[in-house]
């Protein structure tokens, strides 16, 4: 199947990659190659956000038609903790932020394996506030984005 095709929050690997070779080369720099296993974020119209070891890497639909993927079964659902909803539990499994705000969000309690649930969201969806850790804690929803998440009981 086509990597366009694909579900968001799920879990591929890379068959073969079928672009004009400055896009192969620029893929394979970040690591991208067949075997490669990435897990779809997000998916809209113009393109989607993929993570492959903790980089979150955008690409434009018209390269995810032209990449081959498998679906590879995973018993939990991976996803960022913005796509959660009120009431949702999941386990952090990886902080895909960088520099400042990666060390921002870990001072603040976020942490590899640590529980937390979604307890409020404002009208327009940001911030999100959640449970971790005994307390309540407010965030935006860009920062929430860069916090990789189980779901639990899924």
């Amino acid at each position: 199947m086509k990597m366009a095709q694909t579900q968001g929050s799920s879990t591929y690997r890379i068959d073969s990659i079928r672009t004009e070779p400055s896009v192969t080369a620029h893929l394979h720099d970040l690591g991208l190659r067949k075997g490669s296993e990435v897990i779809i974020l997000q998916k809209n119209h113009q393109g989607g956000i993929l993570l492959y070891q903790d980089n979150r890497i955008a690409l434009d639909t018209s390269v995810m038609e032209r990449i081959d993927v498998t679906p590879i079964l995973q018993e939990k659902t991976i996803t960022s903790l913005d796509q959660l909803v009120v009431g949702e539990e999941a386990r952090i499994t990886s902080i895909a932020a960088v520099g400042a705000l990666r060390r921002r969000l870990m001072d603040m309690g976020l942490t590899k394996k640590v529980p937390l649930k979604v307890v409020k969201l404002a009208p327009l969806g940001d911030p999100i506030e959640i449970r971790i850790r005994g307390y309540e804690l407010s965030m935006r929803k860009d920062e929430a984005a860069h916090i990789l998440v189980e779901k639990e009981g899924v």
